[in-house]
């Protein structure tokens, strides 16, 4: 570690202990459902009205905030709306969200999240606070208590992400907890196609005053989805122990999920003009390709309160993940013609994240202050291989799909697929400190923090192992928020703040031209965002309404000087509205709009400089409602619109992909059977069965094609024991 890291890490940590401990104790809370406790990186905020999204957040390094004390654009679902839409993973609950965009990653399976016009790589997501614990590809919804979704630039507040994403946002997930009253759940479902699955959710509480928790959930999928040919096999284990106590709290979870699809329907890469979207159901996949994760990972977090106004808290986690992939992911023709190639590839990661720091409270004068500081860690190792067939590939069509006999992948070969070579070591290191000042008989909300980040990664050779030169550079990232409350109702908000992705080690040449500065090791891109909002509570309803730019560097060469540097530059800024909760008893809604503008100003081809960015649509929206029905007791039905304007294709932006809108239905019924709960849900997604690409890129400068699922039926009965 860096002497001036060192020097860093050891103010932070005893910055807060060297406050004056004159604030007032505060009130301990009654019960974890009925308080936040600010700033707590253990205690969950209560559910808001309705049930389906909570009265706060995680907010990175600040823990738990109320959305109303957070100078940021939060939103948090909870696991009442993820079980009642029965959703299959992250991506499902995302749907709600109106400004979040659900992709795919680049040639593969992984989901992917676009948030203000920037993708966020779903293993750059947190689990309970710490990055590059959670499976890389995909994550079951059932493991899950909470999504927390955070708008916005943020490396100040959780740390550059690892997997170099983040920029319009972050996700972090919430593993279950024990309630305080005991569960024992089963639910039996049927998720389309011939997909069945059944799972249990098992929680107790033990030990005096049930300050001991324990939840284990079990889940298991199997059969072929609403997608012709298309078979998912999940298996899901999680479990979550924690200890409540008046001044030590402590939480933790294991996980294990195994997800294995053949079959798997590819992205599609358009070669020239969009092609007609084949039918929703139809699988253009190669019945030999395949996809498969298998991964174990945990999590342990801890929070003690040394004093009535210090606190201290420790969290370590890992990921031991596996993956293994046979695909041929086609580049298709106006006309449907497609041609692909078969590539093999395998991955295996370990990564080790952990979190400490200190959180104090205290007063100068009139003045309340509330400063933390934090280190974080996040290490990574990966072994990769790789196998390609001949590039020449085979044919195919997207409307009259042809299998073809599997080619041998010995073309094109990188490493040994059955034992791969370290080819990624990654290290992350950071520590922040940060100061919220309160003003006004706390009307008024100041933040002030910085962070100092390295980031150091070295590449090696797939097949020799021998190591290539190192990645090593560091920043600092500033933030500065500020919240004023005029009434209890409305939060006026705004804040400037920074992202941070891996530099670049500057080429020697460039299009022939040699570099001045070649072997040069950038500096980090730094990603800058201004923002201000007005947020809305009346106690039952509540919204924000959010405006935003930012700007995000890129490589950029200069022939004129032959200085090679992160000169380019795209700029998003757009206009966001949120509005979520229960407008009169048994009538509950989330929706919402944004509006988006993305520009690039300078890029190293002069002749993409003005054009839209690939995969922003200038407008999407939202809607989702449920009413209960009054007419008959236990009743509730609901409606799920998703509209998302048409988009950029390429970056000359000569291809445009055209706007589309699915509609969802649902209905639920709750009545007891034998003296126990049950629950009969029945859901139809896309009910117009429309055929429709929905989603173009997510990966940067990639214009990959999504088709969106067919018409899926979920039905699926729970109850209580």
């Amino acid at each position: 570690m860096s002497p001036r890291l060192s020097l860093l890490l050891t103010t932070a940590l005893l910055a807060p202990l060297a406050a004056s401990p004159v604030l007032a104790q505060e009130a301990a809370p009654t019960a974890v459902e009925e308080v936040i406790v600010t700033g707590s990186q253990v205690r969950l905020p209560p559910a808001y009205a309705g049930g389906q999204v909570a009265k706060g957040a995680r907010v990175g390094l600040l823990g738990a905030l109320d959305t109303m004390d957070a100078p940021f654009s939060v939103t948090s679902y909870t696991e009442e709306l993820i079980r009642n839409q029965q959703a299959l993973g992250i991506g499902d609950v995302l749907q709600n969200d109106p400004t979040v965009r659900v992709s795919k990653g680049f040639g593969n399976f992984q989901e992917l999240y676009v948030v203000r016009g920037f993708p966020v790589y779903s293993d750059d997501m947190t689990y309970n606070g710490l990055y590059g614990v959670l499976p890389r590809q995909f994550v079951a919804a059932e493991l899950v208590e909470r999504v927390d979704v955070f708008r916005g630039a943020n490396s100040f507040l959780n740390g550059a992400a690892p997997g170099g994403s983040g920029i319009g946002g972050a996700f972090n997930l919430v593993p279950k907890r024990a309630g305080s009253a005991p569960l024992t759940r089963f639910t039996a479902g049927w998720d389309g196609g011939e997909q069945l699955y059944a799972k249990a959710d098992v929680a107790r509480r033990f030990g005096q005053d049930d300050a001991y928790g324990a939840r284990l959930n079990l889940g298991l999928h199997g059969g072929e989805t609403a997608v012709d040919g298309e078979k998912r096999d999940l298996k899901v284990i999680g479990l979550g122990l924690d200890r409540r106590g008046e001044r030590a709290r402590f939480s933790a979870d294991l996980g294990w999920q195994d997800h294995h699809i053949d079959a798997p329907r590819p992205t599609v890469t358009p070669a020239s003009a969009i092609p007609k979207a084949p039918s929703a159901d139809k699988n253009f996949a190669q019945d030999w390709t395949y996809t498969d994760e298998r991964q174990l990972f945990g999590a342990a977090r801890g929070e003690f309160d040394l004093t009535d106004t210090v606190s201290a808290w420790a969290a370590v986690g890992g990921r031991k993940g596996k993956e293994d992939n046979v695909l041929a992911n086609p580049t298709a023709q106006a006309d449907g013609t497609i041609s692909a190639y078969r590539f093999d590839n395998v991955r295996e990661d370990t990564i080790l994240s952990a979190d400490v720091g200190l959180r104090a409270k205290f007063a100068t004068g009139s003045v309340g202050h509330s400063v933390v500081a934090s280190i974080a860690q996040v290490d990574l190792k990966s072994r990769n291989a790789y196998a390609f067939s001949s590039f020449a590939g085979f044919a195919s069509n997207l409307y009259t799909p042809v299998q073809v006999a599997k080619p041998a992948a010995d073309f094109f070969i990188g490493g040994s697929l059955s034992d791969p070579n370290v080819t990624e070591r990654a290290k992350n290191r950071s520590v922040a400190i940060a100061d919220t000042l309160s003003l006004l008989d706390e009307t008024l909300l100041v933040t002030v923090g910085v962070r100092y980040q390295e980031i150091w990664t070295r590449t090696y050779d797939y097949n020799t192992g021998v190591g290539g030169a190192a990645y090593d550079s560091d920043a600092t990232t500033p933030a500065v928020a500020v919240v004023y409350k005029p009434d209890d109702r409305i939060s006026l908000y705004a804040n400037y703040a920074e992202a941070l992705v891996p530099g670049k080690i500057a080429p020697t040449v460039v299009n022939g031209v040699t570099v001045a500065n070649g072997n040069e090791i950038l500096s980090p891109f730094r990603a800058e965002q201004a923002e201000a909002g007005v947020k809305y509570d009346s106690g039952a309803f509540g919204g924000a309404l959010s405006v935003f730019r930012t700007t995000k560097p890129s490589e950029y060469f200069n022939a004129a000087t032959r200085i090679y540097s992160a000169d380019g530059e795209q700029e998003n800024k757009g206009v966001e509205l949120t509005a979520y909760g229960e407008l009169t008893p048994g009538l509950r809604l989330i929706g919402g709009a944004t509006w988006m503008d993305t520009k690039i100003n300078r890029a190293q081809t002069a002749a993409l400089e003005g054009k839209s960015a690939i995969g922003v649509p200038e407008f999407q929206a939202n809607l989702n409602v449920e009413y209960d029905i009054p007419a008959l007791d236990g009743l509730t039905l609901d409606g799920r619109l998703v509209y998302t304007g048409s988009q950029a294709a390429n970056e000359a932006n000569t291809v445009e992909l055209g706007s589309w809108t699915r509609l969802d239905i649902g209905a639920r019924y709750d009545f007891e059977a034998g003296g126990r709960p049950v629950t009969l849900r029945a859901r139809v997604e896309n009910l117009a069965d429309k055929n429709q690409w929905v989603a173009v890129g997510g990966y940067p400068g990639a214009n990959y094609l999504t088709l969106g699922a067919p018409r899926t039926v979920r039905l699926s009965v729970t109850t209580d024991f």
